[in-house]
C-alpha cells in the first residue's frame, strides 16, 4: 500500500463519523489559535511600547535621583531627593559634559484636576522652555511654556489631547480656557500633538506647567524628580553617560560610582527593560495557551484508542489477510496525523483572524510572527506523531486471532 493509498483510506475512516472527529481536532485548533493569537498580542504589545518610548527621542538620557543601577535592578529610582536645579544648571553650563545638547530639568506628580464639572487625574509636569527639544514634543495648537513663565512662576498650562477629551471633551479648543490643579487655576496656552499610548506611557495625558510654578506654589518641592538630556549622537550616548555621571559624584561627593544617589538610564536601557518584561510575559501566556494542546493531545489519544476498540476485528481481518504491522502502525498514525494537521491549520487561521480583531478593536498594531505560524504547524504535526503512536502500536500489535474473535 503506497501513501496516497493510505493516505485515502485514512480520510475516508475519519470522514466516517464526522462529529466525532471535529470534536477530536478541537483542543488542537483552540491551542494552536490561542498560542498564535497570544503570541501576536504580546508582539505587537512589546512594538507598540517600544514606538512610544522611542518617540521620546532617540538621543534621550534620563537623570533619575535614587540608587545607582546595578545589573538590571535598580533600586527606588526616582523616589529620593538628590537631584536639584543646580544639578541640571551644572550639566547644562560645565566645560566637561561636552556630547550633551540640551538639559532638562523636570518634576513630575500625578494631581487631581478640575474644570467646571469634569475631573481626571493626570501627570503633571513642571517643564522649562527646553522640555519640547529633548522629548520631541510638537504643539497642534497654541504655544509652550516659555523661559518667561518659569522666571515669573505664571500660572500657565499646555495639555495633551487626552487632557482635553477628558476635561472638555472631543474636539473642543482648550486654548484660553482655565483648569484647576489642587485647587489653584491654571489658563491653557497649549495643546500638544497626539503621540499615544495607554497607562503610564499614555503621553497624551499629561499636563506641562512652568517648572518653578510646579516647585514653588504647587507641590512645595526644592528638588528635582528627573533632568532628562539629548545626546548630539547615538553614537556618543556612552560617553555622555560617562561625563554626566563623573559630574554628578562629583557634585554629590561620591567616589565610588557603586554608592551613587542617582541613576542615568539612556532609550536601549529601556527598551531593553521592557523587551525583557513583555517578552517573559508572551512566554507566560504562550504558555498558558500550550496546556491546550496537552490537553487536545490527550483528547486525540483517548479517541484513537477508542477507535482502534471499534476496529479491532477489522484490524484482525486485515492481520489474517497478511497486513504488515507497519501497515496498521502506519495507518493509525497517518489518522492521528490527519486530525493533528487539519486541526493546526484551522487553528492558524482563527488565530490570525483573532489576532486581526483584537487588533481592530483595541486599535492597537497587527502583528503576526512567521516563528510562531510555522512553530504551530511543527507543534500540531509533533502532538500528532507523540499522541498517535500509543494506539497505532496497539492497533499493529494485537493478535489476528484475538482480533477476529473480538464482539
Amino acid at each position: 500500500m503506497n501513501f496516497l493509498e493510505l493516505f485515502l483510506e485514512s480520510l475516508t475512516t475519519l470522514t466516517v463519523n464526522k462529529l466525532r472527529t471535529g470534536l477530536a481536532m478541537l483542543g488542537i485548533v483552540i491551542g494552536i489559535g490561542s498560542v498564535i493569537a497570544l503570541v501576536s498580542l504580546g508582539q505587537a504589545s512589546q512594538q507598540a511600547i517600544q514606538d512610544r518610548i522611542q518617540s521620546l527621542g532617540a538621543n534621550l538620557l534620563t537623570v533619575e535621583p535614587g540608587a545607582q543601577r546595578t545589573g538590571a535592578v535598580r533600586g527606588a529610582a526616582g523616589g529620593d531627593t538628590s537631584l536639584t536645579n543646580a544639578d541640571a544648571q551644572a550639566i547644562a553650563s560645565s566645560p566637561q559634559v561636552t556630547t550633551i545638547k540640551a538639559v532638562s530639568p523636570e518634576y513630575s506628580r500625578r494631581s487631581q484636576v478640575t474644570t467646571g464639572g469634569a475631573n481626571t487625574n493626570t501627570q503633571v509636569i513642571g517643564v522649562t522652555d527646553t522640555y519640547p527639544e529633548v522629548h520631541k514634543v510638537t504643539l497642534s495648537s497654541g504655544s509652550f511654556i516659555s523661559q518667561r513663565d518659569v522666571d515669573g512662576l505664571t500660572k500657565v498650562a499646555v495639555v495633551g489631547p487626552q487632557v482635553v477629551s477628558d476635561l472638555f471633551g472631543n474636539g473642543a479648543n482648550p486654548i484660553g480656557q482655565t483648569l484647576r490643579i489642587s485647587g489653584q487655576t491654571f489658563t491653557i496656552i497649549g495643546e500638544t500633538v497626539s503621540k499615544g499610548g495607554s497607562g503610564f506611557l499614555n503621553q497624551d495625558d499629561i499636563i506641562y506647567i512652568p517648572l518653578t510654578t510646579a516647585q514653588k506654589q504647587l507641590f512645595g518641592a526644592n528638588y528635582l524628580t528627573s533632568i532628562a538630556l539629548e545626546a548630539n549622537s547615538e553614537s556618543v550616548m556612552t560617553a555622555a553617560q560617562n561625563q554626566v555621571g563623573y559630574l554628578l559624584l562629583a557634585r554629590h561627593k561620591f567616589n565610588d560610582p557603586t554608592q551613587a544617589d542617582f541613576s542615568i538610564l539612556s532609550q536601549q536601557d529601556i527598551l531593553n527593560t521592557v523587551s525583557s518584561t513583555t517578552s517573559t510575559f508572551t512566554a507566560l501566556l504562550s504558555g498558558i495557551a500550550a496546556i491546550s494542546l496537552l490537553v487536545g493531545g490527550i483528547g486525540i489519544m483517548n479517541i484513537m484508542l477508542v477507535t482502534v476498540t471499534e476496529r479491532t476485528r477489522e484490524i484482525g481481518l486485515r492481520k489474517a489477510l497478511g497486513a504488515k504491522k507497519r501497515i496498521i502502525t502506519a495507518q493509525f498514525l497517518t489518522e492521528s496525523m490527519i486530525l493533528t494537521f487539519t486541526g493546526g491549520i484551522i487553528g492558524v487561521v482563527l488565530g490570525i483572524v483573532a489576532s486581526y480583531i483584537i487588533s481592530r478593536v483595541n486599535n492597537s498594531l497587527f502583528v503576526i510572527s512567521p516563528s510562531s505560524v510555522l512553530l504551530a504547524f511543527v507543534v500540531s504535526a509533533g502532538v500528532g506523531v507523540l499522541f498517535g503512536w500509543y494506539p497505532a502500536r496497539r492497533a499493529a500489535g494485537l493478535q489476528p486471532i484475538e482480533a477476529l474473535r473480538y464482539e
